[in-house]
Parts: structure tokens; sequence; C-alpha cells
């Protein structure tokens, strides 16, 4: 127990270095408003989503950098990195865009079969 207590705050620690370090979503994209993600997790090949839950992104303060967790608590070294394609859709002002990712962690000696939907929902300034 004290092993994967010890795992998951070196996790925690990284994101948060790397948070830190990224560049802040206002000053990148000065006319972003208000982001929104809805996202949804899913067992590959699934129709059916398993989890889901809206992030409302704070954009005044808010990191350049979208990394989020796999939802299954036994994968290990999982997560999803969405930022390149969230950066290039606010890149064109895109208002509502989608995007995939697979998780490439480990269940035990088998790859995590989880994949994170997200719908994108951005609204800029004049």
């Amino acid at each position: 127990m004290n092993r994967r207590h010890s795992e998951a705050s070196q996790r925690f620690a990284e994101r948060r270095r790397r948070e830190d370090e990224a560049p802040r979503l206002h000053t990148e994209f000065p006319k972003l408003e208000s982001l929104r993600l809805e996202i949804e997790e899913r067992r590959s090949g699934s129709p059916v989503g398993e989890a889901g839950y809206i992030r409302r992104i704070m954009v005044d303060n808010a990191p350049a950098l979208f990394v989020l967790p796999c939802g299954d608590p036994s994968c290990k070294d999982g997560g999803h990195e969405i930022t390149d394609g969230l950066l290039r859709a606010l890149r064109a002002g895109q208002g509502r865009f989608e995007t995939e990712d697979p998780c490439r962690g480990q269940i035990g000696s088998s790859e995590c079969q989880r994949v994170l939907h997200c719908i994108a929902i951005a609204t800029y300034r004049p």
C-alpha cells in the first residue's frame, strides 16, 4: 500500500511540475473566453461510455496542458494526453471539436483498453 501511495505521489508531483512549466491558456489564446470539456471514457470496442463528467477550465489561470488520468484504478502508467489536439483546434478558432485518445497504460500484463472521448466547447471574445 505504501509503495502504491508513493507512486501516486510521484505521478501527481510530475503532473504538477508540467502544469507549472506550461504556458497559460490566457497568454496563448487571449480571445479565449471559456472552455468546457465533456469527458467520457469507455472500453475499446464498446459503444457505451462507462464514466463521464464535465470539466470547466478556468481560462485565466489554467495551463495550456491537458493530461487526464485513466479512469481505471488498476491501470499503471496510463492516462490521456490530449493537449496537441485541443491546442490545434483552439488555434484554428473552433468553437466545438472532438478528440479521442487510447490509454497507453498496463493492467497486469495486458494493455489498458480504455479510450477517452472528449468534446470541447470554446467561446471567444470578439
